[in-house]
């Protein structure tokens, strides 16, 4: 047994179309993994295809909404259809909507809190029956710093995040006895669009952010390839129920 080879495996990333999912992507088709991405926008996955060109065995993209239970299922059976089976799971998607909470409407609470958490639910849902019948295999939830700190600006992300955490210690004891291992990655202050709209809308977010980050810089999407891998490799059959900060050591600061 490679300790960190996917050669063989196969894996859906949500949300793999463009930021942390396609940086996580590419180091798992770097390993050997046949990558199924997904999201919204087919033209970012026309160009997230390109990316990984050359990278590891195969990949593919379907557009969808992975808030949609229905999407959910095909996305599962696209992986099993195209690639064999399905091993791994990482659950990616989400979004946000910055304002002060006195000010989210309800249907703004629920897009958010359905875009990051129910579809995370679902998604793990639908890739249970499968990854159960390829022997076992990985799930990844993607947390935020908001899973352990609070802002002002960002209360359905938060509690979004949070309920990640939870989620991911549940679905380990849950599922364990199959040999799925779940955890959750928690990724710091990143480069992404989502935090290039946070630096835009919140006043001095950078600066505060890479004042209080003992690496002195924002972290890359391609810093969570590594432990991206890790959590999907026979390295980490005896660690469930985690979640790991990948922040530079941003919540490790006094």
């Amino acid at each position: 047994m490679k300790m960190f080879d996917l050669s063989g495996r196969v894996a859906i990333v949500t949300g793999g179309n463009g930021g942390l999912g396609l940086g996580m992507a590419g180091g798992l088709a770097e390993a050997g993994a046949s990558v199924l991405l997904s999201g919204r926008n087919e033209e970012k996955g026309r160009a997230a295809l390109q990316t990984l060109a050359g990278k590891g065995d195969r990949a593919a993209f379907i557009a969808g909404d992975v808030t949609s239970a229905d999407f959910c299922a095909r996305l599962v059976e696209g992986a099993v259809s195209r690639f064999g089976r399905l091993d791994i799971l990482v659950n990616n998607a989400g979004t946000s909507i910055r304002k002060m909470p006195d000010t989210y409407t309800e249907a703004e609470w629920h897009t958010v809190m359905n875009a990051n958490l129910t579809s995370a639910f679902l998604c793990s849902q639908a890739a249970y029956p499968r990854i159960k019948e390829a022997g076992g295999g990985k799930m990844i939830n993607i947390g935020s710093m908001m899973s352990i700190f609070g802002a002002a600006f960002a209360v359905p992300y938060a509690a979004s995040k949070g309920g990640i955490v939870q989620m991911t210690k549940a679905l380990a004891t849950a599922w364990a006895g199959d040999r799925i291992q779940v955890n959750a990655i928690l990724p710091g202050w990143i480069e992404t669009d989502l935090t290039r709209q946070a630096r835009e809308q919140v006043p001095g977010l950078y600066e505060r952010v890479l004042a209080r980050t003992p690496a002195g810089r924002w972290g890359a999407p391609n810093d969570l390839a590594g432990l991206a891998v890790f959590l999907s490799s026979p390295a980490s059959d005896f660690l469930t129920g985690t979640a790991i900060p990948v922040d530079g050591g941003f919540s490790i600061q006094g």
